[in-house]
């Protein structure tokens, strides 16, 4: 079928004729295509984000999580809560496993990172309870690449009193950037706040690398006021100086799997380990969210679809009039096909643009930072297209088969 400017121009005439009727229909084209382009594009910033955030701690950064990273199913995937660190309800790192860590001949700087609960009250009497609480070691710092901005982390083990606390922290239990010597009470026990650390540019989803958030004490301390039941989420840890990686990860594994029996129920990641690891969850939230969304565009098209019944069912007497004047069953059907076309291109064009403004106020006023994938927005055009000519058919195929008699008796 060979398509002319003038059933171009027909097309757009009948859309133009009823365009309250015509937007309403492209609504769910509309929608359909600004949540999938916007979500695939969250997605591949905070990939983006992560990727970042992982350079920053260091090329060679070595992450010890527990569990089998790559072999846990979608429900698992999906109830972890911490796309960067792997925190999840996987039974945690021991004591005994960040000692062996610690005694690996290749390795230097080694920082666990548990988490504990309870609410914070400061000298000031203001009381928080959703503090990230972390139980590590003086070499948190070095691990991570981090600079303290007010004050110093605490020395060694035998400061059990001492914290050190994210920027956030400051300002919400004492209202000041450097509340430098002031206690907070936590589980009964007495901390003062040594230093302040500099900020964080931690991605979404991942609420335990956002440290600005946090507050430090030392895991020794976590072991008294928990009574030794602490368990880390992860352990990273730094080769030493001339030691490659690799040989380090090696050690590493050898060490902790003949601490646990043989067993390698644990992973030990590189950098690009850790970014693969984070990817796939992205990934995996992206493709659930996007299919989630995609339903709309389904919705979007039955509505072209029984809109062009209706249209159909209203212009029965121009269809007989034109088959009386010599068009044919393949001209007709061409018509409306091309109608339902223009209307669901024009949606996907409209949605295209929505998409683009909605990643412009999410990169400008939230901490997501969206990366446009042009081919995804490219796709999104070729199937609000798709939609138009699948969903226009049936109701192009019933104008097409009408006897033109008929279709003149029909008032």
């Amino acid at each position: 079928m060979t398509i002319s400017h003038g059933h171009l121009k027909m097309a757009f005439m009948s859309v133009r004729k009823n365009k309250w009727r015509s937007l309403l229909t492209m609504l769910g084209i509309i929608i359909g295509i600004v949540s999938v382009v916007t979500i695939v594009s969250v997605g591949n910033g905070m990939k983006q984000q992560v990727t970042g955030q992982i350079d920053r701690f260091g090329k060679d950064m070595i992450m010890i999580r527990p569990g089998q990273v790559g072999k846990t199913d979608t429900k698992d995937a999906l109830a972890n809560s911490d796309i960067l660190f792997g925190r999840s309800s996987l039974s945690g790192l021991s004591a005994q496993d960040y000692q062996t860590i610690k005694r690996s001949k290749d390795v230097d700087q080694v920082a666990p990172l548990g988490l504990i609960s309870g609410k914070v009250t400061s000298s000031d009497n203001i009381t928080k309870t959703n503090n990230i609480i972390i139980a590590t070691t003086p070499q948190l710092p070095a691990a991570l690449n981090q600079s303290i901005h007010y004050g110093s982390f605490f020395d060694d083990d035998s400061e059990l009193s001492s914290a050190v606390i994210g920027q956030q922290v400051a300002y919400d239990l004492f209202g000041q950037r450097a509340p430098l010597g002031k206690t907070f009470t936590l589980r009964g026990q007495s901390f003062t706040v040594r230093g302040v650390m500099s900020e964080f540019n931690a991605p979404p989803l991942s609420p335990t690398a956002n440290f600005d958030d946090a507050i430090f004490i030392s895991y020794k301390a976590a072991n008294q006021i928990t009574a030794s039941t602490t368990q880390y989420y992860a352990i990273l840890a730094k080769p030493r100086e001339g030691t490659k990686t690799q040989a380090a990860i090696n050690t590493i594994t050898s060490n902790l799997k003949k601490a646990h029996g043989g067993e390698q129920d644990f992973s030990v990641l590189d950098e690009q380990h850790s970014v693969a690891a984070a990817s796939d969850v992205i990934d995996l939230l992206t493709s659930f969210v996007t299919a989630v969304a995609a339903i709309s565009l389904f919705v979007g098209g039955i509505g072209i679809m029984n809109i062009m019944l209706v249209s159909v069912t209203e212009r029965m007497h121009e269809i007989g009039v034109r088959k009386a004047v010599g068009a044919t069953s393949h001209q007709i059907m061409l018509q409306f096909m091309l109608e339902s076309t223009v209307l669901s291109t024009l949606g996907g064009i409209v949605g295209v643009l929505l998409s683009i403004l909605t990643s412009f106020l999410l990169h400008t006023y939230t901490t997501y930072k969206p990366v446009l994938s042009w081919s995804a927005v490219g796709a999104a055009t070729l199937i609000s297209m798709a939609i138009g000519i699948i969903f226009g058919t049936l109701p192009a195929a019933k104008a097409a088969r009408k006897n033109p008699i008929e279709a003149l008796r029909h008032e």
